[in-house]
């Protein structure tokens, strides 16, 4: 309960008179019968038509006292459920902005998205239910039982009967549906993550004709979905039918026994049709009981994810830095017997063993074939991951005792997938310096060569994006991620193969204002292409999670047999041969 009691304190008028109201509505529910049995039993048995007329009023009143604090408690209900849901949502999403890859890998986008909207709406239903039922069901049903023993004891020895069996039903009801709503949330996860995949990758689908496929694929898993809500709200179409054949079976029980008492003169007709209404309220407040219990079995389901993401052991953190407020002022990386595996149990190294200086200011190009570890490598400086042996160090400080911020001010990263949002091509600018003026967009894409076609657009830096940049070309979105890198103007700059897209001259230009603009920022460029670090200060080579060889060009194309493969097959014969 620990995640919502923020929340209950700070609307705690909602939790309380949401209730509140409700009981009073449930106070005239049984006070109305009561007041109905007088104008059969005295004003209309003796034709006294001012004795009707003054407890119609009343009762009238009564009806109207109901409506207002019914209004009122479902008002509050609401509102209560609305904003305890709208606090548990953000205190999640904040706990995902927290999550490390890892962390990100140990659930999936679909998963997450799927927690944090479908399964927070369960719980809003569940608490509005609550507040609204939680004390009027109760006390329908106590008051109900008492109206009737005082109407006819022996009569509501029924009701006492068949409560207790209602109950027990219900009870069975509720242990089968709970472990089947839990399979029903993890198959929307599946679905979402289908969806997300499948929209996310929408031209590649097209540009293959997959339509069929992922049709079939969707279908599939909707089908899945379809069998598992089944099972899981069958339980609950078994509560209406139950109840309404308990409500059935037990009227006419007392039909059948009033019928006598009424022919012998011992009960008068007012008497039975309160006693009914009294009966029908004790199976409806139980009714609405079960269906408390019901909700709340699946929100428990919906509860126990959302604690998973809110009490994930999130693996990056700068919890235990002891220099938290330590900047970052030059840019110097040291790796020392670094080790890494991304699944812990697996026996195999993603990198081992790796040793390493770059200096502060120094352009470093990293280069192996796929796999080889390099994007894992340069995210060990940022903590992306941290590593499992060894350590990486910035400025001679081990990053685990640097505090997150601060380490990662300093270190802009333009990841090998290029992600724009929706907005100008200048908010998404921005994201590197929320500040920067319309000179520092500028400079920062005359650098990555972006200000050549964002000028040429009818608006220039205000012109729309599409989710993902989509009216972008793969060049394009590549330059402006490096733009908005640099506005960052960071100690370290990170580039994972963010210029496959753009053409060698334009390539050989970015490459060139780096090398004018940038001279006291630290540079590691990995690249597919050798003529990308060819005049790097420094090139390391991986082969396969280990550091194959380390030096300039000409030191590798003598030296480093990996090397010479990359860069020969790159080249042509006359290249070769020379």
């Amino acid at each position: 309960m620990s995640k919502y009691r923020d929340s209950i304190k700070k609307y705690f008028y909602c939790f309380i008179l949401g209730p509140f109201f409700m009981v009073l509505e449930a106070c005239g529910e049984f006070i109305l019968p009561f007041l109905n049995v007088n104008i059969i039993n005295k004003g209309a048995a003796t034709g006294d038509v001012d004795y009707i007329i003054k407890n119609g009023l009343l009762m009238l009143l009564v009806a109207l006292g109901m409506m207002i604090t019914g209004v009122l408690g479902a008002h509050f209900a609401v509102k209560g459920s609305a904003h305890l849901a709208a606090d548990v949502r953000q205190k999640t999403f904040v706990q995902i902005q927290k999550f490390s890859f890892a962390n990100i890998d140990d659930f999936s986008t679909g998963s997450l998205i799927t927690r944090i909207t479908n399964d927070i709406t369960q719980i809003q239903t569940f608490a509005q239910t609550l507040l609204r039922g939680v004390f009027r069901s109760p006390v329908m049903l106590i008051g109900a039982i008492c109206m009737s023993f005082a109407l006819n004891p022996s009569l509501a020895i029924i009701i006492c009967i068949v409560v207790p069996i209602l109950a027990i039903a219900i009870a069975c009801i509720i242990r089968v549906a709970s472990p089947r709503y839990t399979l029903m949330q993890k198959q929307i996860d599946a679905l979402n993550n289908n969806i997300n995949e499948t929209i996310t990758n929408e031209y590649v689908i097209k540009s293959f004709v997959r339509e069929e496929h992922e049709k079939k694929k969707f279908g599939f898993i909707n089908e899945e979905l379809l069998e598992k809500s089944t099972r899981a709200l069958k339980m609950m179409i078994l509560l209406q039918p139950l109840s309404a054949l308990a409500i059935n079976v037990t009227t006419l029980a007392v039909v059948w026994i009033a019928g006598k008492q009424i022919m012998i003169g011992s009960m008068e007709l007012g008497t039975l049709t309160a006693f009914i209404t009294y009966l029908t309220q004790v199976l409806t407040a139980l009714d609405f009981l079960a269906n408390i219990f019901l909700q709340g079995t699946r929100a428990a389901a919906s509860d126990r994810r959302i604690s998973e993401v809110l009490h994930a052991d999130i693996d990056l953190h700068d919890r235990n830095a002891s220099m938290k407020e330590k900047e970052i002022e030059k840019g110097d990386i040291i790796f020392h017997n670094v080790s890494f595996r991304y699944f812990k149990k697996n026996t195999d190294w993603v990198l081992e063993n790796i040793s390493l200086h770059i200096c502060a200011g120094e352009t470093v190009g990293i280069v192996g074939s796929t796999g080889s570890g390099k994007t894992t490598l340069v995210s060990m400086i940022p903590r992306l991951y941290d590593a499992d042996e060894g350590c990486v160090s910035v400025d001679g400080v081990d990053v685990k005792e640097l505090s997150l911020q601060n380490l990662r001010e300093s270190v802009a990263v333009v990841l090998q997938k290029n992600t724009l949002f929706s907005g100008t091509i200048a908010e998404n600018l921005r994201w590197g310096k929320e500040d920067a003026t319309d000179e520092e967009l500028v400079w920062a894409c005359k650098i990555a060569q972006a200000d050549e076609f964002v000028s040429r657009f009818p608006d220039g830096y205000e012109t729309e994006l599409e989710q993902g940049g989509s009216n972008l070309s793969g060049g394009q979105r590549q330059r402006l991620c490096i733009a908005r890198a640099l506005l960052k103007r960071p100690h370290i700059l990170i580039l994972d193969d963010s210029t496959s897209a753009v053409d060698t001259a334009t390539d050989a230009r970015i490459r060139k204002a780096f090398l004018e603009e940038l001279k006291g920022m630290t540079k590691i460029i990995i690249a597919q292409r050798i003529n990308s670090v060819k005049e790097a200060d420094k090139i390391i080579v991986m082969d396969d999670g280990k550091v194959a060889g380390c030096g300039t060009h000409a030191e590798l194309i003598k030296s480093c047999v990996p090397y010479q493969e990359i860069y020969y097959s790159q080249t042509d014969k006359e290249g070769a041969d020379e």
